[in-house]
């Protein structure tokens, strides 16, 4: 009978060490195969098929905006260094998305989500990336990202302005111009889907200027415009001598009112974000957020002693 050896407690902790080790080894193992793993785009990850049909809808959907060797005209280029930049890291998916979602400019949502994959390999196909024997499809999108560009920050313009020019309104007066009918925009998404909104046709007689305006940019349009003029704009409420409609000065060097700016730039952003996924759900939240920004301002700096911006203690 063969008597089983007694191991020492350094002996122990070493053969349990190893074991951890083991099984924490086929534990990455495991997940590593469960995990799909990314594809390079110099993998051949569509046809020169689907890129010959992603052309055809490419010259008659979208060459006019973004010119037809991808160069850029009134929309941005498809290929080159800036456009790479701008996609650098991202999935596939991404783009497709936003060519499914958001284009062509003018009549958005029109194109189906394989003419989307067709536009996609196209681009590709313009970027020199090689085509492969299958087509770029739904089941291998999210394996696939565009390659990460390493981008140097560019040069400061030389002698570039580093102040705000002299306010031109005053505060409620720039409120009214911008940041009002911009949020309301944004909160109607509460009642109304834009991509459900007819497309608006002004009179021909008198014509209307205001009218006219209002149908060039509808629906998604409208709020990815909405969603940028208040991040923009925001920043400008800490413009130095801007004046409340009574007179007092903006509190520009206070903390709070800072943080107030803060609050609305960054509600801005989100929502530029999420109009520009076409994420109309999303907006019932951003709504109350950006509603929160809105009220905890005018808490402290607006509801008191006056409608319309003329209370005589506003702004202190």
């Amino acid at each position: 009978m063969v008597r089983p050896t007694l191991l020492g407690r350094p002996a122990i902790r070493h053969a349990l060490a190893v074991t951890v080790c083991v099984y924490a080894s086929a534990a990455v193992f495991s997940l590593a195969a469960q995990v799909p793993q990314l594809r390079s785009m110099t993998d051949g990850v569509y046809s020169a098929a689907q890129a010959a049909r992603g052309q055809q809808v490419y010259q008659v959907q979208c060459g006019e905006c973004h010119g037809m060797a991808m160069e850029g005209t009134t929309g941005p280029p498809l290929v080159g260094d800036s456009f790479l930049s701008n996609w650098s890291g991202r999935p596939l998916a991404n783009l497709i998305d936003k060519i499914e979602k958001t284009m062509p400019f003018n009549q958005p949502v029109s194109l189906s989500r394989q003419q989307a994959a067709d536009l996609a390999a196209y681009i590709l196909q313009a970027g020199k990336f090689p085509a492969g024997q299958a087509e770029l499809t739904e089941a291998t999108l999210a394996q696939v990202a565009f390659p990460t560009v390493r981008t140097l920050p560019a040069p400061a313009a030389s002698g570039a302005a580093t102040f705000l020019p002299p306010p031109e309104g005053n505060l409620a007066e720039l409120m009214r111009a911008i940041a009002f009918p911009a949020a309301n925009t944004i909160f109607n998404l509460q009642i109304r889907d834009p991509a459900a909104q007819p497309k608006k046709s002004p009179a021909s007689s008198p014509f209307d200027y205001v009218e006219w305006g209002s149908s060039v940019y509808p629906g998604w349009l409208a709020v990815d415009q909405a969603a940028i003029a208040i991040t923009e704009t925001a920043p400008l409420f800490l413009t130095p001598g801007r004046r409340c409609q009574n007179g007092r000065p903006v509190p520009v060097d206070r903390a709070d009112w800072k943080q107030y700016v803060a609050a609305l730039v960054e509600v801005g952003k989100l929502a530029h974000q999420t109009s520009r996924a076409r994420n109309y759900e999303a907006f019932v939240d951003i709504s109350e957020k950006l509603n929160d920004a809105c009220a905890d301002c005018h808490k402290v700096y607006r509801d008191k002693g006056g409608t319309e911006g003329s209370g005589a203690i506003r702004c202190q």
